[in-house]
């Protein structure tokens, strides 16, 4: 038998750093930012430029992903790409379906939050990562769509996942 993982780590997948560590990097590199925009313009208008900035990045980084998915995109291929966010225990996680139509699980220890919090950016940590779980899969494929409830990031028990995938009609948002 060989010592080989049957899945090769997701650092190896991506080619870099776990995102875990990337997102450290970026709030280090956002914080002062994000402060300085707020001292000058004000806490609304602050949040709202990162909230659109990263939610652009999100958007784009679902593209490059969906570019580099051998066959296309599908929630299957979305699924496989969890790896990389739980990577470096980032995410401790139970799924509860995985389906070609729907993939649900609870985060029950989130890593970001605890950064962020621990960074001193617990204020703005959903805008740094929690919104890119809604804003990714529309740049990966436009026919995920994920209903969440609660995170942890903004004080619940844990953080409930429901993606779905549904062929979108034309015309249809």
């Amino acid at each position: 038998m060989s010592d080989k993982p049957l899945h090769p780590p997701a650092s190896a997948i991506e080619g870099e750093i776990g995102i875990l560590a990337r997102r450290r990097i970026e709030a280090g590199v956002i914080a002062p930012i994000y402060q300085e925009i707020r001292a000058r313009l004000g806490e609304e208008v602050a949040r709202s430029i990162i909230d659109s900035a990263i939610s652009k990045a999100a958007v784009e980084a679902g593209q490059t992903f969906a570019a580099k998915t051998p066959g296309g995109t599908s929630l299957r291929t979305f699924q496989e790409l969890q790896q990389l966010w739980t990577q470096d225990d980032a995410l401790i996680i139970s799924v509860g379906k995985a389906t070609d139509e729907e993939f649900h699980y609870t985060v029950h220890r989130c890593r970001y939050a605890e950064m962020y919090r621990e960074m001193g950016l617990g204020e703005i940590g959903h805008l740094l990562s929690c919104n890119r779980d809604y804003m990714f899969p529309k740049g990966y494929d436009e026919n995920i769509e994920l209903e969440r409830t609660q995170t942890l990031m903004e004080g619940a028990s844990c953080c409930d996942f429901k993606y779905r995938y549904g062929k979108k009609q034309e015309g249809q948002q």
